[in-house]
């Protein structure tokens, strides 16, 4: 009646009453031919070792690890290479496996696609072991750092599966090293490239910044005060020579209007007597006594003006008291007539002319410095004038300088670290693969385990009996109660007539119950209108 009537959960004890050997016997059957299937298959062994990650030896405070790269990432790199045909024929051809696929003619690649799966790398998580977290996922995922990983082998004999895990742990770890030496040394001699250009451009750097120095000496910025400096002695040189030359000037004129005065008062005296001459050094005295009045009031006493004139007045004091000795004397008055008739200046007239012929020399020198310094002078204002036009390309050649060398000494640190850090790898005092558990020596098949083989027949026994049962119940036409009367006539039931079974001295059934319902009830009504 399954599928004629909605069921509820009486009718299902029922149908499970009347087929309950229908549903015992195959699950015990099912365990029964899941182990015996379980000693007609070839058992495989699993071998497995688990390998410790050990930090580096030296605090990356001190030395810096260029291999920076995501360990999980690495060991993904790791496995695809070494569990590539160049890795694996090798081991298939050493120890001989899967000869019977090779007899059979199996082409080597499906032979390595076989054996990449009897390969196993997972990462583990030490603090946890129990929850594998970590250490489930393969090392191809995106993961945090692992502490460990472990490689296991599944092969047809435990030895066998020993010795080729314990090959595929050593060429993790050979790999490893290989790996990071590779990676360091690689590094450095990158930095090694990088820093010879970087040495080429700071160079030609320094190269450009020497020669503009070299071109704009004196107006460079650092010289600027020293410019304004000099240009301020320049100028205080320049106001001291200019007064020199204004003085010198001076003297000069005052010389020729003394020696114009000497030449008049000497021609004139050349027929009269020698009281014109003292008359006339007379003047002259008088004359620079004022001068000497009027130098004192601008000087001290120690100027070399002042003392020059002081030697003169004394000079011409000396030749006054001279004249005066001699006035009185015929043979002086003789002497002195004749220089005169001979037409010979007086030392007063040569004295005044050398005096001008010295304030020429000494005009011509003052001259020749004020031009001097004034051509300095225009120089420093020129550099001065130009000093701003080079001091901004100053600061472009030396901002390109010190970009250079600020690269080339980042470069040289990093260079020198990835050295240390490649002398690190080399001495094998870096991260390395520590073998924790070598390749174990497996006492149990990995494959087929009976109790899981046991639990599948089971399982498998429990739905083919379902399948029987239900099979069974839809080509089951029988009718149970008074629903099944009432879904085949359509009618209602009145009452319902117990059946008698017969006693024939039979023990009674065990599920007498549903016995006494598989009797069909005597209908006991009518149809209502």
């Amino acid at each position: 009646m399954l599928g004629q009537r909605e069921l509820g959960f009486d009718d299902y004890m029922a149908i499970l009453r009347r087929r309950l050997w229908a549903l015992v016997i195959p699950a015990l059957v099912g365990p029964v031919v899941a182990f015996l299937v379980t000693l007609l298959l070839t058992p495989d062994f699993t071998s497995e070792s688990l390998i410790l990650i050990e930090q580096p030896k030296v605090p990356e405070s001190f030395v810096k690890s260029v291999v920076t790269s995501d360990l999980v990432g690495r060991l993904a790199t790791m496995e695809e290479q070494i569990l590539s045909r160049t890795r694996l024929q090798p081991i298939i051809e050493r120890y001989g496996l899967y000869r019977n696929e090779l007899r059979r003619g199996v082409p080597m690649e499906d032979v390595i696609d076989k054996m990449r799966k009897a390969i196993s790398v997972t990462s583990v998580d030490f603090a946890n072991p129990a929850t594998p977290g970590a250490g489930s996922k393969k090392t191809g995922g995106k993961n945090e750092t692992v502490p460990g990983f472990s490689i296991s082998f599944t092969g047809e004999s435990p030895r066998l599966a020993q010795q080729v895990c314990s090959d595929l742990t050593s060429m993790f770890m050979e790999e490893n090293l290989r790996q990071r030496e590779l990676r360091a040394q690689g590094t450095t001699t990158f930095l090694h490239t990088q820093l010879e250009e970087a040495k080429a451009k700071l160079d030609e750097a320094d190269a450009k910044l020497a020669d503009f120095k070299r071109r704009n000496i004196g107006v460079l910025p650092d010289e600027q005060q020293t410019n304004l400096q000099v240009l301020a002695s320049l100028n205080t040189q320049l106001a001291s020579v200019t007064e020199d030359l204004n003085r010198a000037h001076q003297e000069k004129i005052y010389a020729d209007s003394m020696l114009n005065q000497q030449l008049a008062a000497w021609k004139a005296s050349q027929g009269g007597t020698g009281d014109s001459q003292t008359q006339t050094l007379q003047l002259q005295l008088n004359k620079l006594q004022d001068y000497l009045v009027t130098l004192e009031a601008r000087y001290t006493s120690d100027h070399p003006d002042v003392k020059k004139t002081k030697a003169d007045i004394a000079q011409l004091q000396k030749e006054i008291e001279e004249q005066a000795a001699h006035k009185d004397k015929p043979g002086d008055k003789a002497a002195q007539a004749k220089p005169s008739e001979a037409g010979v200046e007086p030392i007063s007239v040569q004295q005044l002319r050398a005096m001008i012929r010295e304030q020429d020399e000494r005009i011509r020198q003052k001259s020749a410095a004020q031009e001097r310094i004034q051509h300095e002078i225009d120089s420093y204002q020129g550099r001065l004038q130009i000093s701003p036009a080079v001091e901004q390309q100053f600061k472009d050649i030396t901002r390109d300088y010190q970009t250079a060398l600020q690269f080339y000494n980042g470069l040289l640190a990093k260079t020198d670290e990835s050295q240390m850090s490649t002398d690190l790898e080399r001495r094998q005092e870096g991260e390395q693969f520590q073998v924790l558990d070598s390749a174990n020596l497996p006492q149990d098949p990995s494959f087929p385990i009976w109790w899981q083989f046991a639990l599948g027949g089971l399982g498998a026994g429990l739905l083919i009996g379902l399948a029987i049962i239900l099979v069974q119940e839809v080509r089951d036409k029988a009718i149970r109660d008074e629903r099944d009367i009432e879904l085949y006539l359509e009618l209602e039931t009145l009452a319902l007539l117990p059946s008698i079974e017969r006693s024939n001295g039979r023990k009674p059934r065990i599920f007498k119950r549903g016995r006494k319902q598989e009797a069909v009830p005597q209908q006991v009504g009518a149809g209502l209108d």
